[in-house]
């Protein structure tokens, strides 16, 4: 019995080393963390002069003029037609525009004060800022566009062009002439 009792002592004490040891083995395993790089790489990051950037941000405040006279008009239509749903859907979407808009104006004023006083790192910061407001005005025209029914897949006409590879063989299989005709199933539960 004592001797039962010793090898059943025996063999949970060495569960428990093993236990303790692969836990130790595992945690001395993995590699420390690495501490998180203080540099953060902006995928947008224009490689622009400042000028450029000037320019750019010029043409960038023409096109937001513009998706708002857009816009403004499918509104005026919209109310002509009293569409109550096209109207409350395009005035918030107009709301929207206004203030990326507005706020596209502060930031090319920021970079126009940025160009003047020669700060790379300003007009860096603003044109970027600019770019993400230019692709925040899209994606709001394009939801413009959805509250009448138009569809942002494609703009203008679209052209299909087929080439056949003239190495192919011919189709020999044979089609059926004529249609293929069901017969209605038959009455599973009919209920008279």
């Amino acid at each position: 019995m004592r001797l039962q009792r010793f090898f059943k002592f025996s063999w949970i004490l060495a569960l428990a080393a093993g236990g303790v040891f692969g836990a130790a083995q595992a945690q001395e395993a993995t590699a420390p963390a690495q501490p998180a790089s203080p540099s953060v790489e902006s995928p947008r990051e224009p490689q622009l002069s400042m000028d450029e950037m000037a320019k750019e941000a010029k043409s960038i405040l023409r096109a937001m003029d513009a998706d708002l006279v857009v816009v403004s008009k499918m509104l005026g239509k919209a109310r002509e037609e009293r569409d109550i749903v096209k109207v409350l859907c395009l005035e918030d979407k107009l709301s929207q525009m206004e203030v990326t808009r507005k706020n596209a104006g502060e930031r090319s004023e920021s970079l126009q004060g940025a160009v003047r006083a020669q700060d790379k790192e300003l007009a860096k910061h603003a044109f970027t800022l600019l770019t993400v407001l230019k692709e925040r005005m899209a994606q709001l025209s394009a939801e413009a566009n959805q509250c009448i029914g138009v569809e942002a897949g494609f703009v203008g006409d679209s052209q299909v062009t087929v080439d056949v590879d003239p190495t192919l063989p011919e189709d020999p299989s044979e089609y059926p002439s004529s249609p293929i005709i069901m017969i209605p199933p038959s009455c599973v539960s009919c209920v008279l």
